[in-house]
């Protein structure tokens, strides 16, 4: 295939391989990049995804693809933290009425009985891995590598942005509910002061491994990998999401609220990148590239 020119005339990228420059300027990662397996990311079957590509497009004439990105992020995370704050009504609604929460207790008498020394060490050192040291060591850890490994910025920028849109909501829905965290007496040790809703590890589990799984997948060739990443991550937020109800830390629904907000942000950051590629493509077919 023949390598895709730079608006400045210079190679950037082949489907088949990285740049032999450093870095792109751009968070373009090449034709070959704007596709998962088939399905292509430029494409919008739906009417409203069309009229969403279509506005962006027309952003583009006054702005730069990155430009747009940065807006489209702006605007989506404006939305889901008011969303998540006008949702804090819903939520206590649905406590007080024992909806859902009727899992709450329950759930949590289940765990207590399943623990031993043993286990909860090893939940214990799991659920680090999603606290306020741990993941912003394995975010960077990835962001870094997987801009390095690849040559791009896309990585960096995008698991950054994920990541504090994630740490945001967290402090929005925390802020709005301030609901009370399970009995003391029942959580195992080190103990959590802070509010319980949302859960801040699982969102930040579920924003990181979505991130990082859309990224690994318009690099991926083969189904069955494609398939086993999608796996990973979901066995890894699922994971974090239920060792903060083992460990007494968070109520179930606290964590069911954390996965749905967690994936609602995620779909705002990669509906942004795709319309950014969409954008991009547009410009550089405009341009006869």
């Amino acid at each position: 295939m023949r390598r895709e020119d730079s608006p400045r005339g210079r190679p950037t990228s082949t489907p088949d391989g990285p740049s032999r420059h450093p870095f792109d300027e751009s968070l373009d990662d090449g034709r070959g990049h704007d596709f998962i397996g088939p399905w292509d990311l430029t494409h919008w079957p739906t009417a409203a995804g069309r009229r969403l590509a279509d506005l962006a497009v027309r952003a583009g004439r006054r702005f730069a693809p990155h430009q747009v990105l940065a807006i489209t992020v702006v605007l989506g995370l404006l939305l889901t933290a008011a969303l998540t704050a006008l949702a804090s009504e819903v939520y206590e609604a649905v406590v007080e009425a024992e909806g859902v929460a009727l899992l709450d207790r329950p759930v949590l008498n289940l765990a207590i009985a399943l623990r031993s020394p043993e286990l909860n060490s090893a939940v214990t050192a799991f659920t680090d891995v999603g606290g306020t040291v741990g993941m912003p060591i394995l975010a960077a850890t990835a962001a870094v590598g997987l801009s390095l490994l690849w040559r791009r910025w896309s990585p960096l920028v995008l698991v950054v942005v994920t990541m504090l849109g994630s740490l945001l909501l967290t402090v929005v829905g925390k802020a709005a509910v301030g609901r009370i965290r399970p009995p003391l007496s029942l959580a195992v040790p080190p103990l959590e002061q802070s509010a319980s809703f949302p859960s801040g590890h699982t969102l930040n589990a579920v924003a990181f491994a979505g991130i990082v799984t859309y990224l690994v997948l318009r690099r991926a060739r083969r189904e069955w990998g494609r398939v086993l990443v999608v796996l990973l991550a979901a066995a890894f937020a699922v994971a974090m999401g239920l060792s903060r109800v083992y460990l007494g830390h968070h109520w179930l629904t606290d964590v069911l609220v954390a996965w749905a907000l967690g994936l609602g942000w995620l779909s705002v950051v990669i509906t942004a990148h795709r319309l950014f590629l969409t954008v991009h493509r547009r410009r550089r077919a405009a341009a006869g590239g």
